[in-house]
């Protein structure tokens, strides 16, 4: 499954600037507001899925190479942190929803921890 179809079935908002997705391929899914947490426990190409919407879930993402972020529960990314992840090549996701309902839909779409 690739990032494009998962943005059209969680009719997700995409907050960075537009950019191909149909060949990024999740192979994962982490879920934690803790940076320390993601760090240790999210894996390479995956999906971060977090409230948090501050520029450091940017230098998180980058620094372990994961394909997206999403950020749940309406939580806005300030300017700053959009630029950031434009620059560090991060794609930037929202939603209203709350981890809880993201996380099982990515499950049902097949997005499991393997």
């Amino acid at each position: 499954m690739n990032l494009q179809q998962i943005i059209d079935e969680l009719n997700l908002t995409t907050y960075t600037e537009p950019r191909e997705v149909l060949d990024v391929e999740p192979t994962s899914g982490y879920c934690s507001d803790l940076l320390s947490c993601v760090m240790t426990g999210a894996k390479s190409k995956g999906i971060w899925i977090t409230l948090q919407a501050h520029s450091n879930i940017v230098a998180v993402a980058a620094l372990l190479e994961l394909s997206a972020i999403i950020i749940t529960e309406g939580a806005q990314p300030e300017r700053g942190t959009i630029a950031k992840a434009n620059e560090e090549n991060i794609i930037l996701l929202g939603t209203p929803l709350p981890n809880y309902e993201v996380i099982g839909k990515l499950w049902s779409l097949g997005l499991q921890n393997t």
